[in-house]
């Protein structure tokens, strides 16, 4: 089992940038895809970014590709995702979540078997 611990959420303005940061610990030698996930107010879980960790291949949605970017260290196993030009449409509860899957192209829930609680991002206009 792998803990996910999200950090880096704030309250930014429009077209501001952050930082997410998702530190791992336990049986990370499964964590073969780690993806960002947000829950924006009144909409259901969406799949943002996700990365395959074995490859360093990553993967956006058309709504944050070109605005965000993905990387890695596999030596703190830690994923972070660094965002820019925010709008308010993206404020959002951030989730980060591990799974086993090597090519880490499922954007499914189900792909993933372990989640963080998540970190906050509010971007005002």
């Amino acid at each position: 089992q792998v803990q996910l611990t999200e950090s880096g959420g704030d309250s930014v303005q429009t077209g501001g940038s952050l930082k997410l940061s998702c530190a791992a610990v336990g049986y990370t030698d499964t964590m073969n895809c780690v993806a960002w996930w947000r829950q924006r107010p009144g909409k259901e879980l969406e799949w943002v970014a996700g990365i395959a960790t074995q490859t360093d291949t990553a993967h956006y949605s058309v709504s944050v590709k070109d605005r965000f970017m993905l990387s890695q260290n596999k030596s703190s196993n830690s994923v972070y995702l660094q965002m820019t030009g925010l709008q308010p449409d993206d404020t959002a509860l951030y989730r980060c979540a591990a799974g086993p899957e090597l090519r880490c192209t499922l954007r499914r829930q189900f792909a993933f078997n372990s989640w963080g609680q998540g970190t906050q991002v509010t971007v005002s206009s």
